[in-house]
């Protein structure tokens, strides 16, 4: 008999890697206006966006294994750009546009999705590609 997948509310956190937590922190703070929750210099800088928070690490910092007395995260770590997406109501995304091209901040790609749906993309000061896009891009169809 087949065990019950128990059930998961949503994504809680979700991580980028940065290699400047003060570029970070003026982006994610200062450009995207998110709240600030905690930051421990030289390691991550966290963020809240809604229900969910944006992990920013040092990756150089987070293969270090835990030190004697630490809380035991395991080591963790990537190369190259990640992602994240925001989900952003349509009629705001030309405003989120706007905010970005006032800061100085590129727009890499502006688009409709096959279904409709609208998705703007930017990088962070660390290369991770930061799309902006409506919550239908992933409406389950019938």
């Amino acid at each position: 008999m087949k065990a019950e997948t128990p059930a998961m509310n949503g994504v809680l956190e979700a991580a980028l890697y940065v290699d400047d937590l003060d570029a970070a922190a003026g982006f994610y703070g200062g450009v995207l206006g998110l709240e600030q929750v905690i930051r421990h210099d030289p390691r991550h800088v966290f963020f809240r966006c809604g229900t969910t928070i944006v992990l920013l690490f040092r990756a150089d910092q987070t293969r270090i294994p835990p030190g004697e007395g630490a809380l035991p995260v395991p080591p963790h770590g990537a190369d190259g750009p990640g992602h994240v997406c925001f989900s952003v109501l349509g009629p705001s995304l030309d405003d989120w546009a706007a905010r970005l091209a006032g800061a100085g901040i590129g727009i890499e790609a502006d688009f409709r999705w096959p279904n409709g749906a609208r998705s703007i993309y930017v990088r962070d000061p660390a290369g991770n590609s930061v799309e902006f896009a409506e919550p239908k891009l992933w409406e389950r169809t019938p």
